[in-house]
């Protein structure tokens, strides 16, 4: 597995991040004995680099990371927007993780200038975090093009998590295009910047080959985050990563293995989904969109009609 450098920070990465939301309750609630093995065989192909969250709550499954791999680099994120909700979240992240410090730490979701300006006091907080060692370096993801040009105008912020993906499913301001040459701009000046959603929620996976191919090729990502669920998911973005050809067992163990829609709590209950849908597969119940698995063929349709990013292939 190829290691980069983070931006300047001095943090060794492998290029292939593991996406944690996958495994943990909030999508396919995986055990810590099955994240266990999965977790392993990621660092047994060479993956030192972890990706997680506040909201994930999957702190305990990351923890065997560490365990096993005392260098592994985890990055977490959090919605907090002051002081003390920074250090309360970070606290937590440290008990749970048993660990002194977090490599990353980033507010999650920013939106622009305007809203990194809003969060100040949390980035100040991060700030005496980082000067005391418990974060080695800071940073915000986003799900915008305007939040990469916004955290491009403050020094202090380290490291970038940007949405990044073939067709541009899930960034909320403009093209994939668009949201590269804001990344451009960002490494030029010495950004960390590692991408997220390569496959665009699960959504892209009929386009699973010009995906890998589009986001490998950007030189400008140090790494790139992917939710895994499977050692054989493991194994077949490890070679994708490296180049290497996949064999076809694991091409169709991947490819057939069991896959649902899934919908996120955040859905605004706007029906845009349930009209795009041909399958008469989604419908409204209190206000959310939900789905009948027996009817929905996950053509994703329904996925491009939806303004949050609410609905994944999982």
């Amino acid at each position: 597995m190829k290691i980069n450098t983070l931006g300047n920070t001095g943090i060794k990465v492998s290029r292939m991040c593991f996406g944690s939301l996958t495994i943990g309750p909030l999508q396919k609630n995986k055990t810590l004995l099955e994240s266990r093995e999965i977790i392993a065989a990621a660092l047994d192909y060479g993956v030192n680099f972890f990706d997680t969250a506040d909201l994930y709550n999957n702190y305990d499954h990351l923890r065997a990371a560490i365990q096993m791999q005392q260098d592994a680099v985890i990055a977490t994120k959090s919605y907090d927007y002051t002081a003390a909700g920074v250090r309360s979240s970070l606290s937590r992240a440290l008990t749970e993780l048993g660990r002194d410090y977090v490599d990353l730490y980033l507010l999650h979701e920013q939106e622009s200038r305007k809203t990194i300006e809003g969060h100040w006091e949390a980035i100040e907080a991060l700030i005496g975090e980082k000067q005391a060692g418990k974060v080695r370096a800071i940073g915000i993801s986003t799900h915008r093009v305007e939040g990469v040009y916004g955290a491009n105008l403050f020094p202090e912020l380290d490291v970038i998590h940007p949405l990044i993906n073939l067709t541009g499913i899930g960034i909320e301001d403009g093209t994939a295009e668009e949201m590269a040459a804001a990344i451009h701009e960002a490494k030029k000046l010495g950004k960390g910047i590692y991408g997220m959603k390569p496959l665009g929620g699960g959504n892209l996976l009929s386009q699973k080959q010009a995906s890998f191919e589009f986001v490998l090729n950007n030189d400008d990502l140090d790494a790139i985050a992917i939710g895994v669920q499977s050692v054989n998911e493991v194994r077949y973005n490890v070679k994708k990563f490296n180049g290497n050809m996949i064999p076809e067992d694991l091409e169709a163990a991947v490819s057939n293995a069991p896959k649902t829609l899934h919908i996120s709590d955040w859905c605004s209950g706007c029906g845009e989904c349930v009209n795009r849908c041909n399958q008469q597969a989604l419908t409204l119940i209190d206000g959310k969109a939900r789905v009948d698995q027996t009817k929905c063929v996950l053509c994703c349709y329904c996925s491009s009609a939806c303004k949050d990013f609410c609905i994944k292939v999982i």
